[in-house]
C-alpha cells in the first residue's frame, strides 16, 4: 500500500513537472513566434508536412521488415515511395488551381482525413500489389500541402518574416522524419501494418484543428501581425509591396515589361497561369534547385536507415539514433536558414534570401561527401550533422524568395508547378537509388555506398542552379512589384 502510493505520487510529481515543462516551452514558442494565434497557425501547418515526411520516412524504416513480410527488394521498396510521389506530382497542378479558388483551411483538413484513410488502407493489405495501390490513393490527396501551405503563407505572414516563418514550417517535415525512422520505424520492427495505423490516428485529429484555422484575405493583405510589430504605414512594407520589392526599386531595378501582367492574374487558365510561371527565369531557377535537393533527400528518406547500418557496422535501433542526432543538425539548419536571409534582406541586401541557399547548397555536398565515404559511425556523426544543417537551411530562404517573385493571385498555382516538378524528382529518387544499388553497383554495403556518392551530382547543381539565380532574381522581384502596382491600379479603391 504505501509502494503503491509512493508510486502514484511520483507518478504525478513527474506529470506535473511534464506539465509545467509542456506550458513553459509553448510560452516561449508564443514568444518566439509573435502571439498565440500565429503560433497555432506554424504548428498545424507544420504538422501537416510532418504527417507526410512521417509516412515516407516509415517505408524507408520499415524496408527490412517490409522486404520479408511482402518478399519484395530495394526496387519495389523505392517503387513503393516513386508512385505515391508520381501521383502526387500528377495531382499538385489541380490543387494549385484550387488553392487560389477555394476556402483552403476547410479543403486541407478535408484531404487530411482523406490521408489518415489511406495510411490505414496501407497497413491491411496482404500482398505487394495491394500496397501499390494504396500508396497510389495516397499520393493523390498528399499533393494538396505543397500549393496549400505556400498559398497560406503568403496570406497569413508579412514578406519580411516569412523565411523564419517557413524555417519553423519546414522544421515539421524533419521533426515528421524522425518520427518516421525512430518511432514508427521501432515500432515497425515488431510490425509494419501497427507502425502506419500509429501514424494515421493523429490525422485526423489534425484534420479538426485545421478546420477551425480562420482563412486569411487573399493577397496577404491582413497578415497575422505579430504582438509588439510595426504596424503603421512607415513600416518596411506595404499591402501592395514586399520588403524585396521595396528594395528593388529603390535600387531602381527595372522589371521586365513583357512579364508585367496587364491582367488581372486570378483569371488567367490554368495553362496561361502555367505558361507564365515558367517564363520568370528566377522561378525555373528555383524550382531546378528545389527538385534537385529534394530528389537527393528523398533517396535518404527512403534508404537511410538501410544505408547506415551497413556501411557502419550498426544495428537498426542506433542506426534510428543517429539519424535522430543529424536531425537535430536539420531542425537547427532549417530555422537559421530562414532567419539569416530575412535579415540579410532587412539590411538592404536583396540577394540574401538566394545568397543564403545557394552557399548552403554548395556547403551541403562538401560535407556529405566524406560521410559516404568513411566507415567509422563516429567519423561520420559529424560531418553529417553539418550536412544536414547546410541542407536544410536552404529551404526556408528559398520558399520564402518565390512568394517575392509571384503575383499574389498565383501563389497556388505557382506552388502548384514547382510541387509537380519537384515531386516528380522525389518519385524517381527511391526508384533510382535502389535500382542503382541493385543492379549498377551490385546490390549490399558497397552498392549503398556508391549509390549514395553519385547521386551528390544532382545535390551539386542544385547549388549551381542557385548561384545562377543571383543574376536573375533582382529583375525577377522588380517585375512582380510592377505587376502588384498595376493590379492596385486596377482597384476599385484605388480611384
Amino acid at each position: 500500500m504505501t509502494s503503491g502510493s509512493a508510486g502514484r505520487r511520483a507518478a504525478g510529481t513527474a506529470a506535473a513537472f511534464v506539465g509545467r515543462l509542456t506550458a513553459a516551452g509553448t510560452r516561449s514558442l508564443e514568444h518566439t513566434l509573435g502571439g498565440a494565434q500565429r503560433t497555432r497557425v506554424v504548428v498545424l501547418l507544420a504538422s501537416v508536412l510532418a504527417l507526410g515526411s512521417a509516412d515516407a520516412s516509415t517505408v524507408g524504416a520499415s524496408a527490412t521488415q517490409l522486404r520479408h513480410g511482402l518478399h519484395i527488394t530495394n526496387t519495389d521498396i523505392g517503387l513503393l515511395v516513386s508512385v505515391s510521389s508520381l501521383v502526387a506530382a500528377a495531382a499538385s497542378l489541380p490543387f494549385g488551381v484550387l488553392a487560389d479558388r477555394v476556402r483552403r483551411t476547410w479543403f486541407l483538413a478535408g484531404a487530411i482525413v482523406l490521408w489518415g484513410g489511406a495510411m490505414i488502407w496501407s497497413a491491411t493489405v496482404s500482398s505487394f500489389g495491394e500496397l501499390l495501390v494504396a500508396r497510389l490513393a495516397l499520393g493523390g490527396v498528399t499533393a494538396i500541402a505543397g500549393p496549400f501551405i505556400a498559398s497560406l503563407v503568403g496570406d497569413y505572414f508579412r514578406a519580411s518574416e516569412r523565411g523564419r516563418i517557413y524555417g519553423f514550417i519546414l522544421a515539421g517535415e524533419l521533426v515528421g522524419a524522425g518520427v518516421g525512422f525512430a518511432v514508427t520505424g521501432d515500432i515497425a520492427a515488431l510490425s509494419w501494418r501497427a507502425a502506419f495505423v500509429i501514424l494515421a490516428l493523429p490525422a485526423f485529429v489534425l484534420a479538426w484543428l485545421v478546420a477551425r484555422l480562420p482563412e486569411p484575405a487573399r493577397g496577404g493583405s491582413e497578415p497575422l501581425i505579430a504582438e509588439g510589430a510595426v504596424t503603421d504605414t512607415d513600416s518596411r512594407e506595404s499591402q501592395d509591396e514586399t520588403a524585396a520589392q521595396q528594395l528593388a526599386r529603390q535600387n531602381q531595378i527595372e522589371p521586365h515589361e513583357d512579364l508585367v501582367l496587364t491582367q488581372d492574374p486570378a483569371r488567367l487558365g490554368l495553362i496561361a497561369a502555367v505558361r507564365y510561371i515558367l517564363r520568370v527565369r528566377t522561378n525555373v531557377v528555383l524550382i531546378l534547385a528545389s527538385a534537385f535537393g529534394y530528389y537527393f533527400l528523398a533517396g535518404v528518406q527512403t534508404f537511410g536507415v538501410e544505408f547506415t547500418t551497413h556501411q557502419y557496422g550498426i544495428d537498426q535501433a542506433l542506426a534510428n539514433l543517429l539519424l535522430l542526432v543529424v536531425g537535430v543538425g536539420a531542425i537547427t539548419g532549417v530555422l537559421a536558414g530562414g532567419a539569416i536571409g530575412d535579415l540579410l534582406l532587412r539590411h538592404g541586401y536583396l540577394n540574401g534570401r538566394i545568397l543564403v541557399s545557394a552557399v548552403a547548397a554548395a556547403a551541403a555536398v562538401v560535407l556529405f561527401l566524406p560521410a559516404i565515404l568513411t566507415h567509422s559511425a563516429r567519423t561520420a556523426v559529424l560531418y553529417l550533422v553539418f550536412a544536414a544543417f547546410a541542407i536544410s537551411a536552404q529551404n526556408p530562404p528559398l520558399d520564402a524568395a518565390r512568394l517575392d517573385i509571384m503575383p499574389p493571385l498565383l501563389w497556388g498555382r505557382a506552388e502548384g508547378v514547382r510541387t509537380f516538378l519537384r515531386t516528380a524528382a522525389q518519385a524517381l529518387a527511391p526508384l533510382l537509388f535502389g535500382a542503382s544499388s541493385d543492379y549498377v553497383f551490385g546490390g549490399g554495403r558497397s552498392g549503398l555506398q556508391w549509390t549514395f556518392a553519385v547521386m551528390l551530382v544532382p545535390l551539386a547543381a542544385s547549388a549551381y542552379y542557385l548561384f545562377a539565380g543571383l543574376r536573375t532574381y533582382p529583375r525577377d522581384v522588380a517585375t512582380a512589384a510592377a505587376t502588384a502596382a498595376r493590379a492596385a491600379a486596377r482597384s476599385p479603391s484605388s480611384g
